[in-house]
């Protein structure tokens, strides 16, 4: 949970700091660090289903529109974007708890933030590159 907490200390200090942020930096620190989850837990998901167990368990199939986009969309959102929400502002900003922890934790300039959402980002892309090239 340390690691957790000094990289959202890290963002939220590092946002907040840009003077365009004033008014929304809550909204875009949540934005990217969901961003980061949500790519982490699709790529988690993605290789425990095809990979190791051999089984869809992590599914939700809508028909709500006669798009069938749309309908992943939010079936996408539902399963990999919302629960990183729900946890981080339960964890993060309920009652003001990132208050506290950015008295707890150690400001690094961005440095745990941006290797962590880097991080998400480019891994699970540069893992797929990888196998597609050596098959």
């Amino acid at each position: 949970m340390n690691l957790y907490f000094k990289i959202w200390v890290d963002a939220i200090v590092k946002i907040k700091k840009n003077p365009l942020r004033k008014e929304d930096w809550k909204w875009m620190v949540q934005i990217y660090m969901a961003i980061g989850m949500a790519l982490n837990l699709m790529f988690l998901f993605t290789i425990l289903q095809r990979n190791i167990l051999h089984i869809a368990f992590y599914d939700l199939e809508i028909n709500i529109f006669s798009s069938e986009i749309l309908n992943n969309l939010i079936s996408g959102f539902t399963l990999f974007f919302f629960p990183p929400l729900l946890i981080n502002y339960l964890f993060i900003f309920k009652n003001d708890k990132y208050l506290v922890l950015i008295e707890k934790y150690k400001f690094e300039n961005g440095k745990y933030f941006l290797t962590y959402f880097l991080t998400s980002l480019f891994v699970p892309l540069l893992i797929l590159i990888t196998a597609f090239i050596l098959k």
